[in-house]
């Protein structure tokens, strides 16, 4: 069996684990994405075991663990990074970080007239309290700028990378912004003078977009969370109990 890639995401409401196949073409072997909510902590090992035994696999099959880093859930990244950096050490192998608003705009990005006309895309989701994640990738899936959490009125500002209210006109633009992610409808109600279509209105991360993004991702410092903004939840201050330790990711 050639070596494969485990694909991880707990950074939304699914629990996502894939293998992949990354000789030749590449190919997806195996995935489960149920929808769970909260809980990943939980779940992952189970879900992780069962795509594995579909894929007629195991665990020193694998050659690379890929992961969603954020943003996200707060706990949801966490449960992630640290179940890949886990399995990494536990099984010598490399652990590659994919970014959420990589892996949401890698479903959309296109390339027109043999690479003449690249249509950006902006993947952008709802961050709740008031703002939005946002970055801005070129048609061909290179970030333009980004990523940052904002309030849906200062997207115009960022697309522009210009100061608030100046017009917005995407450099590249050959067509109209593609819009991908869970706040896609708020920014295209936002961006009303904005030439605007939407691709996905979801956090759905496709795990075989995951894993080719990731097994073109460059080896060498452990996947870390990428945490835009402070948790939702704040940890209670009170010491842990019977003189436990609590350690954050690095």
């Amino acid at each position: 069996m050639p070596p494969l890639i485990l694909a991880l995401d707990t950074a939304f409401a699914r629990c996502t684990a894939a293998v992949f196949d990354p000789s030749g073409e590449g190919r997806l072997l195996a995935s489960a994405e149920p929808e769970i909510g909260t809980g990943h902590a939980e779940r992952l090992t189970g879900v992780v075991d069962a795509v594995l035994a579909e894929a007629g696999a195991g665990y020193r099959d694998l050659s690379r663990i890929v992961v969603t880093t954020g943003p996200g859930s707060f706990t949801g990244i966490r449960v992630g990074v640290a179940a890949a950096r886990g399995l990494s050490l536990a099984l010598d192998i490399p652990a590659v970080g994919v970014s959420t608003l990589q892996a949401l705009a890698g479903g959309a990005v296109t390339n027109e007239d043999g690479g003449a006309k690249a249509v950006p895309v902006l993947a952008v989701v709802d961050a709740r309290r008031g703002e939005v994640y946002a970055a801005l990738f070129s048609g061909g899936g290179a970030m333009l700028s980004g990523p940052a959490a904002l309030q849906p009125s200062g997207l115009a500002a960022f697309l522009a990378g210009a100061a608030e209210g100046q017009p917005v006109a995407p450099r590249g633009a050959g067509g109209p912004l593609r819009l991908v992610g869970s706040g896609s409808a708020i920014a295209e109600a936002t961006l009303s003078g904005v030439a605007t279509t939407i691709v996905a209105d979801t956090d759905r991360i496709d795990p075989e977009i995951l894993a080719r993004l990731g097994a073109g991702a460059q080896t060498g410092e452990p996947p870390r969370p990428l945490y835009l903004r402070g948790a939702d939840a704040k940890p209670s201050s009170a010491p842990s109990l019977r003189g436990e330790r609590t350690e954050s990711i690095p």
